[in-house]
């Protein structure tokens, strides 16, 4: 190169906002998901985690977001995008994510966060000494399936069969309806396993219910149906069904009870984990992390909407009571 090019590169580079310079400078942190509504609310609580290892967004690491709009067969081109880029670490929230990620790349640090059993979905053979360059968060997800049909029977103590919604696309529906099933028949309950895979296929289970005699719904945990709280929310007060979903946001917008792990607590735990793989400890080093803390809300203006007498053990058992 001459001086003079070499000069007028000198020169360009001396011209950049210092802003831009410091971008270039920050590590690189590629979170991803089949669905916005995955991260929606538990943005803050992620980034308070991360925080808490010194890591602030936009100031000492830079955040590279990608989402699935729900095409979760989209995901593994989302996950080639990121590694190409490349990203210092890999943030993958929700199981068909995680899955994405783990077949994206076997040397990017990669943090996940699911509502499941990591080793029976074939993340981590082991949760203490979890393998290459794999860790994250897990939180009872499709084990809580059961229980939430347990709040089914004590709210239609009549129920001869419920309902279970379930995207057909999950890796980890298998799961729910297995252990859905053996809580059905533990419960002396007809199980009617529903699948979606769009807004219009949610519709289309609800006009069904009916004539299933299903007198209550479980949604099962996904990406699709958090993103469609408010629609299924809305379809179980005009179909007159109980209807029980994992997130809070769920009771928040009209659902009759939410529960499930605590969003709040396990997004903080995914954000400290992401931190700590940035400041370059090793993922096999970090055991996965569960998340135990279970929240119940029950939303008492959709339960004298449906003409449902909540009963007082089950009030009195709620984390939360949105009059």
């Amino acid at each position: 190169m001459r001086r003079r090019e070499f000069m007028a590169l000198v020169g360009a580079w001396a011209a950049w906002p210092l802003a831009a310079r410091a971008q270039q400078a920050m590590p690189v942190i590629g979170f991803f998901s089949g669905s916005l509504a995955e991260l929606g609310g538990r943005r803050s609580a992620f980034l308070k985690g991360l925080s808490e290892t010194g890591f602030v967004e936009g100031r000492s690491v830079a955040i590279e977001y990608r989402f699935a709009g729900n095409q979760l067969a989209h995901l593994p081109g989302l996950a080639a995008d990121l590694v190409r880029r490349p990203v210092n670490v890999l943030a993958a929230a929700g199981i068909p994510a995680s899955v994405a990620a783990k077949a994206a790349t076997t040397t990017i640090p990669t943090v996940f966060y699911v509502a499941g059993d990591p080793v029976k979905l074939g993340l981590v053979t082991s949760l203490n000494r979890p393998e290459a360059n794999l860790t994250g968060i897990t939180s009872l997800g499709g084990e809580l399936s059961a229980k939430r049909l347990e709040l089914a029977r004590e709210l239609a103590p009549k129920a001869t069969g419920v309902a279970l919604l379930v995207n057909p696309d999950n890796p980890n529906t298998a799961i729910i309806i297995n252990d859905a099933q053996t809580a059905a028949g533990a419960l002396g309950l007809q199980l009617h396993v529903l699948r979606a895979t769009s807004a219009s296929d949610i519709d289309a289970n609800f006009a069904t219910l009916a004539q299933r005699r299903a007198a209550a719904l479980v949604v099962g945990n996904d990406g699709l149906f958090m993103n469609e709280t408010s629609r299924i929310a809305a379809l179980g007060i005009r179909h007159a069904v109980p209807t029980i979903f994992q997130t809070p946001e769920f009771a928040a917008v009209g659902g009759l009870v939410s529960y499930g792990a605590s969003s709040a607590d396990a997004f903080r735990q995914f954000g400290v984990y992401t931190g700590r793989l940035l400041k370059g400890e090793k993922p096999g080093d970090l055991p996965v992390v569960q998340s135990t803390k279970i929240e119940l809300i029950l939303n008492l203006k959709t339960a004298r909407a449906l003409g449902l007498a909540v009963p007082l053990p089950l009030l009195g058992r709620a984390d939360e009571v949105i009059e």
